[in-house]
């Protein structure tokens, strides 16, 4: 009985030591809202090397599954190796409404579910268009300073080179412009015919009040068609016009409201302890974080909490950070206050309060922290000694005598000494020839070098410099294999992942072969953002090195 329970527990610890160590698997889809005939993209992503595929049976039941790729990605930081796996699904809803994204099994992990709005087909293509543009803002009317989400989006039923998409033209009011995320790429189907859709979303932020109008944006490219390329053709989208009303009057409660026109505003704090009892004389932090949903960062107004005889504040500087969210931009601002109770006793905070205005209900609105209470207690540091009065007999006069302390006198002395010996030695550290300081500048690291390369190629790809895309990625393959240096672009292709790879094999048989009607610069800066070297080109990177100086045999 003894040696069978032996051989289980050494079975167990044998298969756990088998089994790799799991992280945790995180699922995401590039947008939260789509229509129902659109793609969208959903990653499954493990931040450890694992062979085990997910099971992904259950997104059947509401979705249709299309396209299926995985990626392998290491990164090697201060000497520290770590990998992960992305695994890619295209999927399509089967029917409208909020739906989720049941968890996703890796080995013995689980994702989180996620939500998805899919909405009904809201528009149709304009006839039947291999090519065209829409354009659209999700207001018609909106306020100085508020956000208005404009949407483009190109829709292609064929294959298109040398793409180009203008910028908007934006006249009657001065506007501030914001990229709402980055651009985003999935499939639709309209009236039968399927179609690549790319997006753009910009947010706008018109400064005075007026008519603001939008130009057709240009959207330019040569058609590939029955395996030719035609010339440049031009495609435009309508124009947009919104009305921008100007500043409503501020409430009757706060006269001197700061106009703050937002979809949501809210007010956060947080202490660096319990601001319950505090001694006086000792600070204590507070942090007031102000998130507002469709607002820049610097329009959120300061909030300035004012000194007393009692509470002694001073504010620091605030941080600021704004972040692309489904429904535009969402900005914080971070404001840090020292306080210092002076006297004992209870202080009393006001309430902080902020209005906004709520761009969708069109009324003035107030976000606010409650009033709160610090107990200041008296201070645990000990009061300076008084002066020590002496006499030799009872008198009306009193002779005050200070008591010298000789300890204090040592100490500057020892300082005074030690400061001497100090400048002693600096002199003759600049007299000595062998103290001079080498003014060569340090190596710069490789990881930079290799940035800078990379960072020279995308340049040259967006400006269509395919010579100078080739030299900056031959430089960039003799940094990452120095002992076995590709020679050209197709052989760098073959040691990294998609798309890279792809648009390298583009660009060379644009170079070298007999197709030469050019490569997509576009496409190829953006593969250049991210560049992931196959795990195959890792492990032969990892193991180039000397050979040992008495091989084996």
């Amino acid at each position: 009985m003894a040696r069978r329970l032996l051989q289980t527990t050494f079975a167990l610890l044998m298969s756990a030591a088998i089994v790799p160590a799991m992280a945790a698997v995180v699922a995401s889809v590039d947008r939260p809202e789509v229509e129902l005939n659109e793609s969208f993209t959903l990653k499954i992503t493990v931040d450890t090397a694992i062979d085990v595929e997910p099971d992904v049976a259950a997104l059947e039941t509401d979705f249709y599954i299309g396209t299926r790729s995985h990626m392998s990605n290491t990164t090697i930081v201060n000497g520290q190796i770590s990998r992960s796996r992305t695994w890619t699904y295209v999927l399509m809803a089967k029917r409208e409404g909020d739906l989720v994204i049941p968890p996703v099994t890796v080995a013995n992990e689980r994702s989180e579910p996620l939500e998805i709005f899919v909405k009904p087909v809201t528009s149709d293509a304009p006839g039947e268009a291999d090519i065209f543009i829409t354009a659209e803002a999700d207001l018609g009317e909106a306020y100085v300073q508020s956000q208005i989400l404009y949407t483009l989006k190109v829709y292609r039923a064929v294959s298109t080179r040398q793409p180009r998409l203008s910028e908007p033209e934006i006249s009657g009011v001065d506007v501030l412009v914001e990229m709402a995320g980055d651009e985003r790429s999935y499939d639709a189907i309209l009236n039968g015919k399927a179609y690549n859709v790319v997006e753009r979303v910009y947010a706008l932020f018109p400064q005075a009040s007026g008519e603001l109008n939008i130009a057709p944006v240009r959207f330019e490219a040569r058609v590939l068609r029955d395996g030719r390329i035609t010339g440049r053709k031009v495609f435009r989208s309508e124009p947009v016009s919104i009305s921008v009303q100007p500043i409503p009057p501020p409430p009757a409660t706060h006269p001197n409201a700061v106009w703050l026109p937002a979809h949501s505003v809210e007010l956060s704090e947080d202490w660096s302890r319990e601001p319950g009892d505090l001694p006086a004389g000792e600070p204590i932090t507070r942090h007031i974080t102000v998130t507002a949903l469709g607002q820049l960062s610097t329009q959120i107004p300061v909030i300035e909490p004012e000194s007393t005889s009692e509470l002694k504040i001073y504010p620091d500087k605030p941080e600021l950070s704004v972040v692309a969210v489904p429904r535009g931009i969402l900005a914080t601002r971070s404001e840090q206050y020292a306080m210092i109770g002076v006297n004992a006793g209870p202080i009393e905070l006001p309430a902080v309060e902020l209005p906004w205005w709520d761009i969708a209900a069109s009324e003035w609105k107030i976000a606010s922290l409650p009033a709160r209470t610090l107990q200041i207690k008296p201070s645990a540091i000990a009061l300076p000694q008084q002066p020590v009065a002496v006499t030799d007999e009872p008198s009306s006069e009193v002779e005050t005598v200070y008591v010298d302390d000789p300890f204090w006198q040592r100490i500057s002395e020892g300082l005074a000494v030690a400061w001497l010996l100090t400048l002693c030695a600096w002199w003759w550290s600049r007299r000595s020839p062998g103290a001079e300081i080498s003014k060569e500048p340090p190596a710069m690291p490789l990881h930079k070098q290799q940035s800078r390369c990379l960072k020279a190629a995308r340049k040259a790809a967006t400006d269509g410099d395919s010579a100078g895309v080739q030299a900056a990625l031959l430089e960039w393959a003799r940094l990452e294999w120095p002992q076995n240096t590709p020679r050209s672009i197709g052989a760098i292709a073959e040691r990294v992942t998609a798309p890279l790879s792809d648009e390298l094999r583009a660009m060379a048989a644009s170079r070298y072969g007999r197709d030469a009607a050019g490569f997509d610069t576009a496409a190829l800066a953006k593969a250049l953002r991210t560049v992931t070297v196959r795990k195959e080109a890792l492990e032969q990177r990892e193991d180039d090195g000397l050979p040992p100086l008495m091989p084996a045999g």
